[in-house]
C-alpha cells in the first residue's frame, strides 16, 4: 500500500500565462537567457525576468543569497505569473533553503521548474508543503537550445494531463520488475550533500529518480553506497536513473556506469531503469513531477507513468 502524501497542487498553467524567471544559483550567459526567453514567448507564454536574474557575482553566484532568496519569494508572490522557472542550476541554492518563507509560498503555490543544484529547494518545498516539484527544463539550460525540451511532458504536466515516458525518452531496463510509489528524487550529488542536515531527503515509499552529470562511475558507486548506508534506500520501491550524461571514465567500457549501478545496488529488490532524459540531458529534457504517485514497469518494455496530476484538475482541490 503506497502511503499517500497530501499535495499542495497549484492551479494549471495555460498558454498565455506569465512565468517568473529567476536565477537562484549560478549566473547564466546573457545570450542563452535571451534565446530561452524567446523560445518561451514563441510557445505562447509570457516570461518575466527577475530584476536580479542577470547579476554576476559574488563568486559564481547570480547575486547575493539575500537577493536570490528575495527573488524567489517575489516570483511566488507575483499575481501576474502562474509558474516559476529557473535560468539554470550551477551552485548556490543551498544557501536559500533555510530562509524559505513557507507561509508565503503556500499562499500562492506555483509550479517551480528546476533540476540539478535546485534539488534541495524543490524537495524542501515538497517535503514541508507538499508542493510538487517540476523536475524539468530551465530557461537558459534547455529552452535556449533548438531541441532542448520535451514539449509533450512539459505541456501535460502544466495542464494536469496524465502522461507516461519510456523507451522513446531513453529509458531501458537494468533490473526487471514492476512497482508503484511516490515519484521523488533529483540530482544524486545534491541528495548526498543533504544527508546529515535538517533537510535530509524523505525517500520512504518512493520511486526514486536519480540524475547526475560529469561524475565518474566510482563516484556514483560512492554516492549510492552513502545513500544505502544512511538507510535512504529502505522503503524505496524502484529506481530510475537519468541519462547520466558524461558519467564515464577515460578508456573504460561505455557501459561501466551500468555495471557499477548494479553492483552498488546488489540485493535491491525493486526494478531499476536507466537512461530517462530528465535533468542533465543531451536533448529533449523531460518534465517529471515529484510527489505524485507513479508506476515503473521495467522489462521487455520500460515505462514510467504518472498516475496523478501535479496541478489541480476539475473536482480536485488544492490539498489532496
Amino acid at each position: 500500500m503506497v502511503r499517500k502524501m497530501r499535495l499542495l497542487r497549484p492551479p494549471p498553467v495555460c498558454e498565455g500565462a506569465g512565468i517568473s524567471v529567476i536565477a537562484p544559483a549560478s549566473f547564466a550567459l546573457p545570450e542563452r537567457v535571451e534565446r530561452g526567453l524567446k523560445a518561451l514567448r514563441e510557445l505562447g507564454y509570457r516570461p518575466k525576468l527577475d530584476e536580479h536574474a542577470l547579476e554576476r557575482g559574488p563568486l559564481y553566484f547570480a547575486g547575493t543569497a539575500q537577493q536570490r532568496l528575495a527573488s524567489l519569494h517575489a516570483a511566488f508572490a507575483d499575481e501576474s505569473t502562474s509558474a516559476v522557472m529557473c535560468l539554470r542550476g550551477g551552485y548556490g541554492s543551498n544557501y536559500l533553503i533555510e530562509g524559505l518563507d513557507l507561509k508565503l509560498i503556500a499562499k500562492r503555490p506555483k509550479p517551480l521548474f528546476a533540476y540539478s543544484d535546485l534539488t534541495g529547494v524543490q524537495l524542501r518545498l515538497l517535503d514541508r508543503l507538499g508542493l510538487p516539484a517540476f523536475h524539468g527544463p530551465m530557461a537558459a539550460a534547455d529552452f535556449y537550445l533548438p531541441d532542448g525540451v520535451h514539449l509533450e511532458s512539459f505541456r501535460a504536466a502544466l495542464a494536469g494531463e496524465h502522461y507516461s515516458v519510456g523507451a522513446a525518452q531513453g529509458m531501458r531496463t537494468l533490473k526487471p520488475g514492476k512497482a508503484r510509489g511516490r515519484l521523488y528524487g533529483g540530482c544524486l550529488s545534491i541528495l548526498g550533500s543533504l544527508l546529515g542536515t535538517a533537510w535530509e531527503p524523505r525517500t520512504e515509499d518512493t520511486l526514486l529518480f536519480l540524475d547526475d552529470t560529469g561524475v565518474k562511475p566510482y563516484q556514483i558507486d560512492r554516492m549510492l553506497w552513502q545513500l544505502r548506508r544512511a538507510d535512504k534506500l529502505k522503503g524505496v520501491r524502484g529506481i530510475v536513473f537519468g541519462e547520466m550524461l558524461d558519467c564515464i571514465s577515460p578508456g573504460a567500457a561505455p557501459d561501466l556506469v551500468e555495471d557499477v549501478i548494479l553492483s552498488a545496488l546488489e540485493g535491491f529488490e525493486g526494478p531499476i531503469a536507466i537512461g530517462l532524459r530528465s535533468g542533465h540531458v543531451s536533448r529533449q529534457n523531460v518534465t517529471l513531477t515529484f510527489g505524485v504517485e507513479a508506476e515503473l514497469e521495467a522489462g521487455s518494455e520500460t515505462r514510467l507513468e504518472m498516475l496523478e496530476t501535479a496541478v489541480r484538475t476539475p473536482g480536485l482541490g488544492a490539498r489532496h
